[in-house]
């Protein structure tokens, strides 16, 4: 990552994870552009610490273009409100979204996109058990695509598949495996946007695909673990490494 970028855009910051990178931001120097799909929550998103917040419908393509004009860095919390699209699919912002997303950053030159992913998907799908893959089939199907058109963006990528969110306070402690049948169980929405928030300032985070959990949150016996130091300084805070 440049030690210029400078300018970060939120995508989906008006969801729970998209709220708590703007909490992770808010404290830095970087300029954080905030997107939601509703007029009513600009002044919510500006009173988090958002720089600025455009209103942005991600299925129209002129609008991912310009959500992303001048930004440096995507940190994509894309996903689709609870429902029966979860299974039954139809137009699901997880992949037409995100991939005007990809499309438009390319254009853009982004230097790293990161993605919220989640255990389930693709390789990962070990990690949550058949019946919750069922109900939120066409979700996966959408993200499993979502990530395939990062990688062949040929920009920078960190995808990040978390396990089951939770709106607990941040653990700090993040099991983080890699090579999808690695971990399973739970996360805090607050340590998935620190690890987001972290990944484009860590190279070795560059073009890799980690499923993470909590330590307190683990289910079963995880494979696979990997150690990443996570650079943090940007953000403010300490280095901290995933150890196993």
């Amino acid at each position: 990552m440049s030690a210029t970028a400078d300018r970060v855009l939120v995508a989906g910051a008006s969801g729970d994870t998209g709220r708590e990178l703007l909490a992770v931001l808010r404290p830095t120097d970087l300029r954080v552009r905030a997107t939601t799909r509703s007029y009513a929550d600009v002044d919510a998103l500006e009173r988090l610490g958002a720089d600025e917040v455009e209103v942005v419908d991600f299925f129209d393509s002129a609008d991912a273009v310009r959500a992303v004009a001048d930004c440096d860095i995507v940190l994509c919390a894309l996903g689709t409100s609870p429902g029966l699209r979860h299974a039954v699919g139809g137009k699901l912002v997880d992949r037409t979204g995100v991939v005007n997303l990809v499309t438009a950053s390319v254009g853009a030159d982004v230097d790293h996109f990161v993605l919220e992913s989640a255990i389930g998907v693709g390789s990962s799908k070990a990690g949550m058990p058949l019946p919750g893959r069922l109900l939120v089939r066409a979700t996966l199907k959408a993200k499993q695509d979502a990530e395939a058109a990062i990688r062949r963006s040929g920009i920078g990528y960190t995808i990040v598949r978390p396990g089951k969110l939770t709106d607990d306070p941040p653990s700090e402690d993040v099991l983080v495996g890699e090579g999808g049948d690695s971990v399973s169980g739970s996360i805090p929405r607050a340590d998935v946007a620190r690890v987001m928030a972290a990944a484009p300032f860590t190279t070795e985070a560059r073009n890799r695909t980690f499923e993470v959990v909590s330590r307190s949150g683990l289910a079963g016996t995880p494979s696979n673990l990997v150690e990443i130091e996570w650079d943090r300084e940007r953000l403010g805070l300490e280095h901290e490494r995933a150890s196993p």
